[in-house]
């Protein structure tokens, strides 16, 4: 009952995050400058609070119209906080996000990671709001960023790169976050260090651009990787995505060769057809891709390889779509994060020829996306009667638990007791939707890489 009390009257910050891994980062470094002042943080923003701290995205419209109905939710369960709203759309939309009603705080890209400077004395609501943003190509600032979920100790992601240098013509990131930028080496292992000394046994490397580490420092993403497995006790480094014309052979025979990098790579594509690739600016052709995609293939059979794609870009003809739709047919991946293309300010593909209605932007999407769940379905579908090495998590439901393969297969077992956080091989016997399910073999046992069976799969063709 005291600590009920307690708790009812400290101060209460809430948080809610919009779109990637490094944005999730960045969210955990902003709780963990509440709670050194004293505050008790959630990342539930149904419940009521002091402050509430929204860090927002702009790569798509949808991404924008997320932001103010946050606000405004937030404010149906906290009609008194202090609102701070802060990221990429707040860089690029301030003025815009300011004239939302409730909003105390905006803050860009620089400025976000010194909240408390920049708020009013105790949170107190004002006038009119307070907005900080400066120039984005003013944005030096790195700022720290390893988040995980509250309470559990099994996976991180690490910021280790910001920014970016490239111009797609579809992308406002570089407006929104400013240049190219790394965390030194240095430090990145000092905070994978600590990460290891709190009991995670896996990291994600986050970055925008993370395969651009260390171009503008005479250092690279190789240097990195070759610091950071040797990080004792680390179990797993898995790299949240990097840009095909960025994974040089040296990088990946590295990569496929190390024990702690696991055998998963997320590569946007775009998509698969050449001209739209030229006029989406991309920095590689399709035939490229591809022959990425069967080295890769070639040299981990059993590697886990996403794809980003995007549908209804302007021009994108039938034929055009039909072109990437049978690409990746054939391309022996195992899934696909597709997004409908979203008009944004200040791109040049704002003012392409060529627009494409908003429902067949929508049919193209459910087309690649239903192909998405093929291509899946069927590379868990091949481990079935095969052991994989399973990290689990510690979340428990209907008396199972789940966890994830170095591959990104999630595998469920039946639940028990002191099965968090630790590793174990499993065999795989049946398969509901995406999740795998099995029975514990081995405990303790790190399969290095594939299935553990020794055997080599090729994948299915998916019509």
């Amino acid at each position: 009952m005291k600590r009920q009390l307690f708790l009812l009257f400290m101060k209460k910050a809430v948080f809610h995050t919009l779109g990637c891994k490094l944005n999730y980062a960045e969210t955990s470094s902003f709780m963990r400058q509440f709670r050194e002042q004293g505050f008790v943080v959630s990342d539930t923003i149904t419940q009521r609070a002091n402050v509430c701290v929204i860090n927002t995205c702009t790569v798509t419209e949808k991404a924008d119209r997320e932001c103010r109905q946050i606000v405004r939710r937030a404010l149906r369960y906290s009609p008194d906080a202090y609102v701070i709203v802060v990221g990429c759309y707040a860089q690029l939309a301030a003025e815009v996000i300011a004239s939302i009603e409730g909003v105390d705080l905006v803050l860009g890209s620089s400025e976000k990671f010194a909240i408390f400077d920049y708020a009013a004395e105790n949170f107190r609501k004002e006038m009119t709001p307070r907005v900080y943003v400066s120039p984005v190509d003013e944005a030096s600032g790195f700022g720290p960023g390893y988040s995980f979920d509250e309470g559990r100790r099994t996976r991180a992601f690490l910021k280790v790169q910001d920014g970016c240098d490239y111009s797609c013509s579809f992308c406002t990131i570089p407006l929104a976050r400013g240049g190219s930028r790394s965390q030194s080496i240095e430090e990145s292992v000092r905070q994978a260090e600590m990460l290891v000394a709190e009991g995670f046994k896996e990291i994600v490397l986050t970055g925008i651009n993370v395969g651009d580490y260390g171009s503008k420092e005479d250092t690279s993403l190789l240097d990195l990787l070759d610091k950071l497995v040797r990080v004792p006790d680390l179990h797993r480094l898995r790299i949240s995505s990097i840009e095909p014309n960025l994974i040089t052979d040296e990088l990946l025979n590295f990569w496929i060769s190390s024990d702690v990098l696991v055998p998963h790579f997320h590569i946007p594509l775009q998509s698969g057809s050449d001209e739209i690739l030229r006029q989406m600016r991309r920095r590689y052709m399709s035939g490229y891709y591809r022959n990425l995609v069967y080295k890769i293939r070639e040299r981990a059979p059993d590697a886990c390889i996403g794809v980003d794609v995007i549908a209804g870009f302007p021009g994108e003809t039938p034929e055009h779509f039909e072109e990437t739709y049978r690409f990746l047919v054939d391309l022996p991946v195992s899934y696909l994060h597709v997004f409908s293309y979203s008009e944004r300010e200040n791109t040049p593909a704002m003012h392409y020829e060529g627009k494409i209605s908003p429902a067949e932007r929508t049919r193209r999407t459910k087309m690649l996306r239903i192909l998405s769940e093929k291509k899946r379905r069927a590379f868990i579908e091949r481990f079935i009667d095969n052991e994989v090495s399973v990290l689990f998590e510690e979340s428990i439901k209907n008396d199972y638990i789940t966890g994830l393969t170095r591959e990104y297969l999630r595998v469920a077992v039946p639940y028990r007791e002191g099965i968090e956080n630790s590793e174990a091989t499993v065999r795989i016997t049946s398969l509901n939707g995406e999740v795998a399910y099995g029975e514990i073999v081995q405990w303790g046992t790190h399969v290095i890489q594939g299935n553990g069976s020794g055997k080599s799969y090729r994948l299915p063709v998916i019509q």
